[in-house]
């Protein structure tokens, strides 16, 4: 295998790692734990990508896969949003677990 192709694959595995990383060490804000796991999205959008060109089939899981990873982005929006309308920001630490 050449050092390109290598590349191609070394970089989004980074990227899935880099947002893992983020997703696990800071758990300050909602905002940044939904930014992590659309980062960790994009990383497996593009590995998928990579190999299933290599195969041929990637026009239709792709899309399904980006299609599911915009609703998962939008339902986190709007947790996002009921959350920080009821207690007014979107601190962990401002959360208690006895509140329904």
């Amino acid at each position: 295998m050449s050092i390109l192709s290598l590349m191609f694959i070394f970089v989004p595995l980074v990227v899935v790692f880099c947002g893992l990383w983020n997703f696990v060490s800071n758990r300050k804000h909602l905002l940044s734990v939904l930014l992590s796991l659309e980062f960790i999205m994009l990383g497996i959008f593009w590995v998928m990508v990579i190999c299933l060109a290599k195969v041929g089939i990637e026009a239709y899981f792709t899309l399904f896969f980006l299609t599911m990873a915009a609703c998962e982005g939008a339902l986190g929006l709007s947790l996002l949003i009921s959350i920080v309308r009821t207690h007014g920001n979107d601190c962990f630490s401002s959360f208690s677990t006895l509140q329904c």
